[in-house]
């Protein structure tokens, strides 16, 4: 079973430009590709999973997808960087788009794409880390058995908490928390020991 690094998107891989499926918009956060090839040369597979309920909105048929993809992989191999996946859920139950706007188990908070991906690829979930920029992400690394770190770059503003929205580590960017991991490997599991004491948002 091999171990993986799952990534949300928007926000975390990628600048956050909103509903966007224009390939000439799309950049790469700041060390993201820096991270991802330690990550990468660390022996973890690398798997982007992102929500993408602009197709249940109707802001962009879920074709436009594969265009963003071919993006996302032509700046990562800029950097020496191959994704070894990437999964998608199109859906929102708020949505006005017929097959699209239903409850699933993709969407996260929910686990289902990290779940998807270990069956297809051969991963241990128990072995991965999912890296995310709001508690959404936290939360689904957390249920599918992943550890979950929280790229804090001032995107999560809600702090709606719980204890299945409780990351092991805080980093302030990507490659904070690539090294974070690089770190741990072969360590045993400690969820939120990592958090600063001066944090309150977590007690």
């Amino acid at each position: 079973m091999r171990k993986a690094i799952f990534i949300d998107k928007d926000g975390t891989l990628v600048r956050n430009v909103p509903w966007n499926v224009d390939p000439e918009y799309i950049q790469l956060e700041p060390y993201a590709g820096e991270a991802l090839r330690l990550l990468q040369n660390g022996g973890y597979v690398l798997v982007v999973v992102t929500n993408q309920g602009g197709v249940a909105k109707g802001y962009f048929p879920e074709s436009a997808l594969s265009a963003v993809i071919r993006k996302v992989d032509a700046l990562l191999a800029e950097q020496g960087v191959q994704l070894d996946g990437f999964f998608y859920c199109p859906h929102d139950l708020e949505g006005v788009v017929s097959g699209y706007a239903i409850t699933c188990s993709c969407r996260k908070p929910a686990p289902g794409m990290m779940i998807r991906a270990a069956e297809e690829l051969h991963i241990s979930l128990e072995g991965s880390w999912m890296l995310g920029d709001i508690l959404n992400d936290v939360e689904a690394g957390n249920r599918s058995g992943c550890r979950s770190i929280l790229v804090d770059n001032g995107n999560e503003t809600e702090w709606d908490l719980s204890p299945l929205r409780k990351p092991e580590f805080i980093a302030g960017n990507m490659l904070e928390a690539a090294e974070y991991i690089i770190n741990c490997s072969g360590k045993n599991r400690s969820y939120g020991a990592h958090i600063s004491d001066t944090d309150q948002r977590f007690y």
